[in-house]
């Protein structure tokens, strides 16, 4: 921008000379033989001035030996009288004021304005490049080493993908090491994970350790306006490669250039695919590119197109997913690696209580403590403050200034009680975290189900448990209240779903089998998004229908039951929960069971009485009893807590 405005003053200054040298030169004055008035009247008056030229009170003429004189008439009323008697020839011309400064400025102000407004647009256009019409110059950013900031010392969480890309460190550095051996390094990897995993990150640690030039851009850099200058950039960026080989090129969020080919429709020019075909060239073509290594990274690989994800191109795919549990506590060693800790703070608790939270989640999580405790006016952060973190990214803010009735408070209290007793005495899911009434986020009142444990698959009892907690809310609004409210219709929608999937993804249904029904269509025109036909016949409908129905209808019994057993309980937890408004898993295994001793005992009890009746669910099944627990509680990967509004 500096050398951009450095350009507009040159050119500014330039013009402003040219004019002004143009005027100054145009309305130049004579000055030579200048003579008195008195001296011009006594040559007029001995006949020595042949002709003059008045113009207003100038006068300017020649003496009779053709010599120019000029002076300066005052007002002489006489003097055109003795000129004529004397007869000297009299030219008469009109009076012309020499320019001011202000003069020029204004007359010359818009022609240098448009110039300036030019010479502006047209730099803004070419990208701050320093040639004229430089639209195709490519975008991206070469790194120092003085910007090299980040190593995968830095990196944490994620140790395979980090050794798949140390290898291509190692490389550059070393490639006698492989080339020996007749290996060849790769000309591409693609990272792909989920948002927050840390693929840039990943990137940034590349740079700071390759010792080779990096080039860095986005996808969206590529597409520009003008036709032609997204393949053009691409050459650009790949010559820039070539120049400085070996190095590296990171080019984030690549499904912004890379979609998959035919999107566009109805004839018009698609920017996007010129431009991925230049790539598609440029990394697998004709021209070799020696050398140069490109590394990108996307969440949506099921956009990309085929063509770029073949060997030869992107060679690698490495999947950088989301931290197990010693991972989440590597990551959180990281980031709190400049912040004070009180001694209560235990890592590996946090790390547990964490599952499906990905780096940049952790992060916030840590930034959240920290101002949390800042705001307290607390010189280290306490795990008091990790906990409301949890929390408020989990739940949502607290808004205690929302204000509620007692009738709709006293609702919210059995509705959570509901699924928190059913979620609590049913064997096979998750532990309870907490459970509040105070309003969080869109919701009225919450009950997290928080897994510490890894859970990859799901069973058909998990999955039906958890239908059943979700039903536990609307039961316990019709057992105690003898009324139904909108609040359950979340859970609703949810455990619906889920019998949806059962019975149409999973086939987990006895009566259908072990078959999928609705086809997933990629719609060309949409760019591959995924749409769904029905591909089953009338019949079939209304058994899937009445498939789901017994699901859900039959774990609602099974909720209503349980909670009709247990109906103290209920009651317990609903009044607990309008006095404190808030509590945890101790306080809740405190009035459920009385003490952690009888946890275990009445806990079977109830297990059994849920078992006991004979029925079977709507997979065929009994429940299995619960397992013998081992303190860290059963968990499901990929979700950051079981949250039941």
């Amino acid at each position: 921008m500096n050398h951009l405005y450095k350009n507009i003053a040159m050119w500014l200054i330039i013009i402003a000379t040219v004019v002004l040298m143009f005027n100054l030169i145009s309305y130049k004055q004579p000055t030579t033989n200048k003579i008195t008035f008195t001296d011009f009247i006594a040559s007029v008056e001995n006949g020595s001035v042949s002709e003059v030229t008045i113009q207003g009170n100038n006068i300017s003429g020649k003496f009779e030996g053709e010599k120019p004189f000029v002076t300066y008439s005052p007002q002489y009323p006489d003097l055109i009288n003795k000129l004529r008697s004397s007869g000297v020839r009299i030219t008469a011309a009109p009076v012309v004021d020499s320019p001011s400064w202000g003069t020029i400025f204004v007359s010359w102000f818009p022609m240098i304005l448009l110039i300036g407004v030019w010479i502006f647009f047209m730099r803004q256009m070419q990208g701050g490049g320093g040639k004229a019409m430089s639209f195709g110059k490519s975008k991206a950013k070469l790194l120092t080493e003085e910007q090299h900031k980040v190593t995968f010392a830095d990196v944490a969480g994620i140790e395979e993908a980090k050794d798949e890309l140390e290898e291509i460190v190692e490389f550059l550095r070393d490639p006698k090491k492989f080339t020996k051996l007749g290996g060849k390094i790769p000309k591409g990897v693609l990272l792909v994970g989920a948002p927050g995993t840390g693929k840039t990150l990943l990137a940034k640690a590349i740079a700071g350790e390759a010792g080779v030039p990096f080039f860095t851009i986005s996808g969206s850099d590529f597409v520009e306006m003008f036709v032609g200058v997204g393949a053009s950039r691409v050459r650009d960026l790949f010559m820039q490669g070539k120049k400085n080989a070996p190095c590296l090129i990171f080019i984030d969020e690549i499904d912004a250039v890379g979609r998959h080919r035919g999107a566009g429709l109805g004839g018009g020019h698609d920017e996007r695919e010129q431009t991925l075909n230049q790539l598609l060239v440029e990394m697998d073509g004709f021209e070799s590119n020696e050398g140069v290594i490109i590394i990108a990274a996307t969440n949506r690989p099921d956009v990309l197109d085929p063509a770029l994800l073949r060997p030869g191109r992107f060679d690698r795919n490495v999947v950088v997913s989301k931290p197990d549990v010693k991972g989440r506590e590597a990551i959180l060693k990281v980031h709190v690696s400049k912040s004070p800790l009180a001694d209560d703070v235990k890592l590996d608790f946090i790390a547990r209580g964490t599952p499906g939270f990905t780096g940049a989640d952790l992060a916030n999580l840590v930034n959240e403590a920290a101002l949390l405790a800042a705001r307290r006016g607390k010189d280290k952060i306490e795990m008091e403050e990790f906990d409301a973190a949890k929390d408020k990214l989990l739940m949502g803010t607290e808004r205690r200034s929302m204000v509620i009735t007692d009738e709709e408070k006293k609702n919210t209290a059995y509705h959570e009680a509901g699924h928190t007793l059913v979620a609590r005495l049913i064997p096979d899911t998750d532990p309870i975290h907490k459970v509040s009434i105070i309003p969080r986020g869109m919701a009225l009142g919450v009950t997290q189900q928080l897994p510490i444990d890894e859970r990859h698959t799901y069973n058909t009892d998990y999955l039906l448990n958890n239908v059943a907690v979700l039903m536990g809310g609307r039961a316990a609004e019709e057992l105690v209240l003898k009324h139904m409210t909108t609040g359950a219709g979340n859970d609703i929608e949810r455990a619906t779903e889920i019998a949806r999937k059962m019975i149409c993804e999973w086939g987990m249904s006895e009566r259908l089998g072990p078959l999928a029904f609705g086809k997933k269509e990629e719609q060309i025109f949409l760019g591959r998004d995924i749409g769904q036909s029905r591909d089953f016949s009338e019949k079939t409908s209304m058994i899937i229908d009445a498939e789901m129905k017994d699901i859900v209808k039959k774990n609602y019994d099974r909720a209503y039951k349980l909670l009709e057993t247990h109906l103290d309980e209920l009651h317990d937890l609903a009044e607990a929960l309008l006095e404190k408004e808030s509590l945890d898993s101790v306080e809740i295994d405190a009035i459920i069971f009385g003490s952690a001793e009888e946890a275990d005992v009445k806990e079977a009890k109830s297990t059994e009485a849920d078992t006991s009746d004979g029925q079977e669910t709507a997979a065929g099944k009994k429940p299995v009893k619960e397992k013998e627990k081992d303190g860290k509680g059963r968990g499901v990967n990929g979700r950051l807590g079981y949250i039941v509004d």
